[in-house]
């Protein structure tokens, strides 16, 4: 390959990377955008820089321990009300990378993906973990690991449930909830210290998405029996 064509393949090079840039930042402040005009339309805050208070805040959740160089930013936060309470709320996109090496050379990738964190005003609640059942939790139950079981064969097979009061989970969990859950797209309820986070797996939403995770949260909440909130409001007077 001669020098002249050296120079031109390098040339070609660095314009994709040019190009490639620009495109991203398009991209990029397209999504601040729509994001900004979705919390104008209801009535949050938006903040589409770094959250450098959520690692620390947040650590109880493994989804926001993953990796390296973590980052939650595109941040909307504001109250919404469900059962007639206000519930404090919070969403953006978040990002973490992972670094591995096999000895010759070293690889680092970006993950992004979009959460929905609703605080609950019932500070001893118990912790629950709803998600749907892969292969590995097959065989992870075979080996005797603790998944809670419900009437609904099922439900039991699609879904994956551990909780820190059972009790609460059979509770909660009731044939309504079971109906809805099944049809309801996949998707991880991870709720710790009075705290729910929803999370798709590595994926970012589409703004208009957003919206609807909150208000899916707010029906899978209203879904609850009106006797688990009452015993929930008597153990946090």
């Amino acid at each position: 390959m001669g020098p002249g064509i050296i120079i031109v393949v390098v040339g070609i090079f660095i314009v994709l990377i040019v190009l490639g840039s620009i495109a991203d930042r398009k991209a990029r402040l397209a999504r601040e955008e729509a994001l900004g005009r979705l919390a104008d339309r209801i009535a949050f805050s938006f903040d589409p820089f770094p959250d450098p208070s959520h690692d620390e805040r947040y650590r109880r959740f493994p989804i926001f321990r993953l990796g390296h160089s973590r980052q939650a930013y595109n941040t909307l936060a504001g109250q919404y009300t469900i059962n007639n309470t206000p519930h404090p709320v919070k969403m953006g996109d978040y990002l973490y990378k992972v670094t591995s090496s096999n000895g010759k050379t070293t690889t680092t990738t970006t993950y992004r993906l979009s959460y929905l964190l609703v605080h609950l005003p019932y500070p001893m609640i118990p912790d629950l973990f709803i998600r749907p059942e892969n292969f590995f939790d097959k065989i992870g139950s075979a080996l005797g690991f603790d998944d809670i079981d419900f009437e609904s064969a099922e439900f039991s097979k699609k879904f994956l449930v551990k909780s820190s009061d059972k009790r609460f989970a059979y509770n909660v969990i009731s044939p309504a909830m079971m109906e809805f859950l099944l049809a309801s797209p996949r998707q991880t309820i991870d709720m710790r210290g009075g705290i729910i986070c929803i999370v798709t797996g590595n994926r970012r939403w589409k703004p208009e998405e957003f919206p609807a995770k909150l208000e899916w949260t707010a029906k899978f909440i209203d879904l609850w029996p009106d006797f688990v909130l009452e015993d929930l409001r008597t153990v946090s007077a």
